[in-house]
């Protein structure tokens, strides 16, 4: 009588197979700090305002701002001026 012999799977040596789970990697230290302090997004906030009931003039053109990120940028720079912890301008 003959008798048939069945290959077992086996996941062992395999190429490709994870055996272990990946590292977790983070871009940046996690830290509880904030970038930017809540006075300077009260600035931002405050802008964003003016520019959305058409208050906002830019600079020295003293034309109006329609652009959020303009705006954005206005309230950082003055909460830069009054010395709030903001991340410096790239």
């Amino acid at each position: 009588m003959a008798t048939k012999k069945t290959a077992t799977k086996s996941t062992k040596g395999k190429a490709g197979v994870r055996t272990s789970t990946p590292k977790k990697t983070s871009a940046r230290k996690s830290s509880s700090s904030r970038q930017y302090s809540p006075s300077a997004s009260r600035n931002v906030e405050a802008e964003m305002k003016a520019m959305k009931q058409g208050k906002l003039k830019s600079g020295r053109s003293n034309k109006k701002v329609t652009n959020p990120k303009q705006a954005i940028a206005i309230g950082l720079s003055k909460a830069r001026k009054e010395g709030k912890k903001v991340p410096p301008a790239k």
